[in-house]
């Protein structure tokens, strides 16, 4: 473990970092770039070691991750679906067959796996979404379109959650399809123009007469794909707030280093107590996310129900890295906001973090309804 995390964290130094800006500029990760990812098995760092990948614990994710997150988030977020949301529908509840077919080129890189959630009438309530999947003999034919799907263009396969049963308007009428990329019917909509995170992409995904095979039913149990889909968001949100410490510890690294650096009235303004305030509560905070995060993973690995523990940490630790890119900002004063420095980058590209996977209002309302649950012996 210590090896791959020598060489996650060489190869951001090294080859991530002094991409930056040219991934900003252009809103593309090179391809060179990609392909060292692939070799370094960035790709198949979730996937058992019998489909060819690394089979990480999650504590050992999340370390990667912390490593990973010094970094644009973009870089992080063209292995992330594989890594996480697109993958673990298999992993956790796919047939072997399903396992068999997918997961080996997942690990390599080959097959970038995507997620289809998320749809125009359809975002944090994520229960009444309207994409149907009507049964036609030994196929199902999907209809629908699904937006701000993150490596959608990439994309060599889709983790899809569509409506089986139109007579249960909740979660129990949803069923997770297995969706090759190339089927006959998926048509793509623009590349979205984002805030920040240039480099990862988004668009909609639009189904039309798609006719995806019955055995491409995950698990092959209809009406239990939003339960997947719940099972998949608990290990991504923790995954999610591990980058959201990883991106805080380079941004508080930058921060730190430049009020060295930085003179005024004769002297650093590292020196000046409203600066160190600043500087202070970052670190704080930042040490709690990260025990957090360890803490939340280390209990998924022991087989805990983390339902509140992830939403916590992903709640804490996206509303955290948003403080310290802002303090970032203000230390870096005029020069925070100016392209050269980069911390502006940063200070849009951790927005998304409160947003995705979960926004900070749902994770509020998951952790009390977990423990109104549990105070009620429910």
């Amino acid at each position: 473990m210590n090896v791959l995390l020598d060489n996650v964290s060489r190869f951001v130094r090294e080859r991530l970092v002094p991409n930056e800006e040219r991934v900003a500029e252009t809103d593309e990760i090179p391809a060179d770039i990609v392909d060292d990812m692939k070799a370094l098995g960035l790709f198949g760092l979730t996937i058992p070691e019998q489909y060819g990948g690394l089979d990480l614990t999650m504590e050992e994710e999340v370390r990667v991750m912390f490593e990973l997150g010094k970094t644009s988030p973009a870089f992080r977020s063209i292995i992330g679906t594989t890594v996480g949301i697109g993958s673990q529908g298999i992993v956790i509840d796919g047939t072997d067959e399903q396992k068999q077919t997918w997961l080996p080129k997942m690990a390599t890189g080959e097959v970038i796996a995507s997620f289809a959630l998320t749809e125009p009438e359809s975002g944090s309530d994520a229960a009444s979404l309207k994409t149907r999947a009507k049964r036609d003999g030994d196929h199902y034919v999907i209809n629908g379109t699904k937006r701000f799907i993150t490596n959608a263009p990439q994309a060599g396969v889709f983790t899809l959650m569509a409506r089986t049963d139109p007579d249960n308007p909740r979660a129990g009428g949803i069923t997770a399809f297995i969706v090759d990329a190339k089927t006959p019917g998926i048509s793509f909509g623009k590349r979205d123009s984002k805030m920040g995170q240039k480099g990862a992409h988004t668009c909609d995904v639009i189904f039309e007469d798609c006719k995806v095979p019955v055995a491409n039913v995950i698990g092959g149990k209809e009406g239990v794909g939003f339960k997947t889909a719940m099972k998949v968001l608990d290990k991504g949100r923790i995954h999610i707030a591990a980058i959201c410490v990883g991106v805080a510890q380079r941004v508080l690294d930058d921060a730190l280093r430049y009020a060295i650096e930085r003179k005024q009235f004769g002297q650093p303004i590292a020196e000046f107590q409203l600066i160190q305030a600043m500087l202070a509560d970052s670190q704080a905070e930042l040490y709690a996310a990260r025990c957090m995060v360890v803490d939340a993973a280390r209990k998924r690995d022991a087989g805990d129900n983390v339902s509140t523990e992830a939403s916590c940490a992903k709640l804490f630790a996206s509303e955290m890295v948003g403080r310290v890119a802002d303090r970032a900002v203000q230390i870096h004063g005029g020069a925070g906001y100016v392209a050269d420095y980069g911390v502006e980058r940063f200070y849009r590209d951790v927005r998304l973090f409160r947003i995705y996977e979960g926004t900070t209002q749902i994770q509020q309302i998951v952790i009390a309804r977990n423990m109104i649950r549990a105070a009620s012996g429910q």
